[in-house]
């Protein structure tokens, strides 16, 4: 399964792309459009302010969560 990562590229780190395997910056609308379609599997999405942003499912670890913290 491909993990999909976060780049928190937006305003106030929100997800304008994502990174899907080797794709780097991948539209948040495509991935959208990804989830929807059945494409990602551990993944759902939610709509905040109107907008829809990809979410990991429920679980109890937090390594694997869209929005890894970073490391600084």
């Amino acid at each position: 399964m491909t993990k999909i990562i976060g780049n928190n590229d937006g305003e106030n780190g929100r997800n304008e792309t994502y990174k899907i395997g080797s794709r780097k910056k991948v539209p948040r609308s495509v991935t959208v459009k990804e989830v929807e379609q059945g494409k990602h599997s551990g993944v759902h999405i939610v709509k905040i302010n109107g907008r829809k942003y990809v979410r990991d499912n429920p679980d109890p670890s937090k390594k694997d969560n869209v929005n890894r913290t970073k490391k600084r």
